[in-house]
């Protein structure tokens, strides 16, 4: 239904509009290109919207105003790090207080233990240790998943993404297993470590499992980095006993899927992983993650946990569990991501989901839009079940249009997704703003 001549049309206009919006932006491009490998500190910020990266002055709240004074509604909040909404007063006094007496020391803070017991409640797994990043915290529980079992592979979702833990950068090509596209210099074969199966396949992850050679299965409750795939009814249950039945530790990531809920999927579904990870939204914008075990876990690992070269196992880092990813995520937990911030949140996204409906009915697209928590996404497509079916719907320039066409009007969307994340800073009046401007681009697309 899309005219593409017309979409290259408009993109090239908004393209323009851009370039003239942000003169200083486009300064500070040109100058981070002299000394930055791809003019960013980080690959993926290439991957915006614009033809030149878009710099940031300041954050608070649901709201970000870059460097040219231009003022957005923030609908990507990090890719979940600011879930809490930006520069968190009590985060910000926490870490205040921390630069006046030491961030780091290699010993536990007053902070540690409250923040343990804190996870403990919301998720319900018995243990907890730290890590600096949620990709950190995954790598651990695999190498502890191997340890304990004795097997040497893992399992995980075909088109799924946990960081940058190799053996996770992985998807099906026919039956066989091969790097996911994109993949730079991989290690080893992913074949010799991994074992893919699609996501809502029992029979596939049965066949996957029955091998005998997979030590865990990490897998996000709902995939969200291929897009937002949903769970079949039953699903995870199902889940459940299979790994059971074959002696495999089910890893759940709720880096993401936290927007479920305080416990992520864990707590609003009843799940029961084995172990848990879960990384950025939890400090307020202060790098840390952690990651939980059952008691069973915990007291088989208790013997290697403690033992004389526990520092070169393969897990921690220096800077990990220090007293600032302590303080901030103590300060975090106890002031954002509770039961009264999703009771404000969730109905933001569903009243942006009813919003996208609306303007997909009005022009009979065969677009859809779904919603999981705080958290929303439309596809071009019907709704996908799998990785696979997600990654072949995807379509880069519609894509990039509607994101550019969005940020030229104050309204920045997850990169990589149509995804939108909503905090109790947020107002219907953003939500409705946002539709307003979806439906115009719509509109302009289809010529009416």
């Amino acid at each position: 239904m899309i005219d593409r001549t017309r979409l290259d049309s408009l993109r090239t206009a908004e393209e323009e509009r851009f370039r003239e919006s942000h003169p200083r932006s486009a300064e500070l491009a040109r100058e981070a290109d002299h000394s930055l490998l791809a003019g960013v500190p980080m690959p993926w910020m290439t991957r915006w919207a614009g033809s030149f990266p878009l710099f940031v002055d300041s954050a608070g709240g649901a709201r970000f105003t870059d460097v040219d004074g231009l003022e957005y509604v923030d609908l990507c909040l990090g890719d979940t790090g600011a879930m809490t909404g930006h520069a968190l007063p009590s985060v910000a006094s926490a870490v205040q207080d921390r630069a006046a007496h030491g961030f780091t020391t290699m010993m536990p803070s007053s902070d540690a233990a409250w923040v343990g017991e804190e996870l403990r409640r919301r998720f319900g797994l018995d243990r907890w240790q730290f890590a600096m990043t949620a990709t950190d915290a995954n790598r651990f529980v695999l190498r502890f998943a191997r340890h304990l079992t004795g097997r040497p592979k893992v399992a995980v979702m075909d088109w799924c993404y946990h960081g940058t833990v190799d053996e996770t950068l992985a998807v099906l090509d026919g039956d066989r297993v091969v790097p996911r596209p994109g993949a730079l210099g991989p290690q080893v074969d992913v074949a010799l470590t991994t074992r893919v199966v699609p996501f809502n396949d029992l029979d596939a992850l049965d066949a996957a499992l029955a091998h005998g050679d997979v030590a865990a299965l990490l897998m996000e409750p709902a995939l969200t980095n291929i897009g937002m795939i949903l769970p079949d009814e039953g699903y995870l249950a199902r889940v459940r006993e299979l790994t059971r039945e074959h002696g495999v530790l089910w890893v759940v990531d709720e880096t993401h899927t936290l927007c479920a809920g305080p416990g992520g999927a864990t707590a609003a579904w009843g799940l029961e992983p084995d172990l848990l990870v879960v990384g950025k939204p939890i400090g307020g914008g202060i790098p840390v993650a952690a990651y939980g075990m059952t008691a069973e876990v915990a007291d088989r690992l208790e013997g290697p946990m403690r033992g004389h070269e526990i520092d070169v196992a393969g897990v921690g880092g220096t800077l990990t569990g220090s007293a600032l990813a302590m303080a901030a995520t103590r300060a975090t937990l106890s002031t954002a991501l509770r039961e009264e911030d999703f009771a404000a949140a969730v109905p933001l996204a569903t009243r942006w989901t009813a919003g996208v409906a609306g303007v997909i009915a009005e022009h009979d697209l065969p677009w859809h839009v779904q919603q999981l928590g705080c958290r929303a996404e439309y596809w071009f497509c019907p709704p996908p079940r799998n990785g696979a079916d997600a990654a072949a719907a995807i379509d880069d320039d519609l894509e990039g249009f509607m994101h550019l066409w969005a940020l030229n009007r104050g309204v920045l969307l997850t990169p990589f997704h149509n995804m939108a994340l909503f905090s109790p800073h947020h107002t219907e009046s953003d939500v409705d703003r946002h539709t307003e401007v979806f439906g115009e681009a719509v509109e302009e697309l289809l010529g009416r």
